[in-house]
């Protein structure tokens, strides 16, 4: 179990990228899938040619903000629909992934990897082991809280709030989903490469069905600990990478088969979408939206009609940017 929950926290480094297009942006991006196995390639095929494994970690950042940036482009400047660019770019990463890698796999058995010094002192798969990737995780979603808090990251965050309301104020949207595609890609490529060094190899269908892991993580971590900030929404993503991983394994050890992997994680992402509509949830969502909650209010229809009758509270911000809510 603990291999999951290892797991579960080095692929919440690719689950805080799919929470910046799919809460920030508001941006079905599918470009997940390819991204993801470009920086795995990038970093596999840079380590088996003697480059250092943190700097391959940074190459594969750079490999997946140029796949951001492409999609973008193809969005904004080509008027391409956002899940069609995201599809096209996948898929002309698939043949660039080859390209890269020289074939479908590239072991790692015998290199010399960032998880090399953990392995070597036998912590991984234990307390420690969850530690460090714990400290890893925390780490970057931190810094994607301070940027989210910046004067770039506010306007990236009113442009999934309202695109034409911060478009009217000067803010140029297009250069905003460029930046938040690129860096939410880079986020997915890092994630690959830890990926294929903690496994030991890069493989050209390892990211195949990515983005469901990626949704279910933020809709099953942010259905526990809600989104009420963007520091909790952060956190909440990586809850519920581990979550997710370690209802995989559950669903594995009671015996299911390992090809039915990808029926699990469907089965989970539809559970945690549905759950919050059961009538048990929506009273508990209308009772907290009375009651002036404004992490419920996001998600109660008529919620604002239900707070008006609510005692008297602090005044409501006129938009979830201005509050810090995502």
């Amino acid at each position: 179990m603990t291999i999951a929950v290892e797991l579960g926290l080095i692929y919440a480094i690719m689950a805080l990228g799919v929470y910046l297009t799919f809460r920030i942006l508001d941006f079905p991006d599918l470009t997940v899938d390819g991204s993801f196995t470009t920086g795995a390639a990038v970093a596999a095929i840079s380590i088996v040619n003697g480059i250092n494994p943190l700097l391959a970690i940074l190459m594969a950042f750079v490999a997946g903000f140029a796949a951001g940036v492409i999609t973008g482009l193809l969005t904004t400047k080509g008027n391409i629909n956002g899940l069609l660019a995201g599809i096209l770019t996948q898929i002309g990463l698939y043949s660039i992934n080859l390209r890269i890698m020289g074939r479908a796999n590239v072991p790692l058995l015998g290199e010399d990897t960032a998880i090399t010094p953990l392995r070597a002192a036998g912590v991984l798969g234990g307390p420690l082991g969850i530690g460090a990737f714990a400290l890893l995780a925390v780490v970057l979603a931190l810094v994607l809280v301070w940027f989210l808090h910046t004067d770039t990251g506010l306007a990236m965050q009113a442009t999934g709030d309202n695109e034409k309301m911060i478009r009217s104020f000067g803010v140029n949207t297009d250069n905003q989903k460029i930046l938040g595609l690129a860096l939410s890609n880079g986020l997915v490529g890092v994630g690959g490469a830890v990926i294929a060094q903690y496994q030991g190899f890069a493989d050209i269908g390892m990211g195949i069905g990515l983005i469901l892991a990626g949704l279910a993580s933020v809709i099953i971590g942010q259905a526990i600990l809600g989104q009420r900030t963007i520091l909790i929404a952060a956190l909440a993503v990586i809850l519920g990478s581990v979550i997710y991983r370690v209802a995989i394994q559950l669903a594995l050890e009671g015996g299911l088969n390992p090809n039915d992997m990808k029926l699990i994680s469907a089965v989970l992402v539809v559970v945690a979408l549905i759950l919050p509509q059961l009538p048990v949830f929506k009273r508990r969502r209308r009772k907290k939206a009375m009651a002036g909650d404004p992490d419920a209010a996001e998600e109660t229809p008529g919620a604002a009609a239900l707070a008006a009758d609510a005692p008297a509270t602090e005044p409501t911000p006129t938009t979830t940017t201005e509050n810090g809510v995502r």
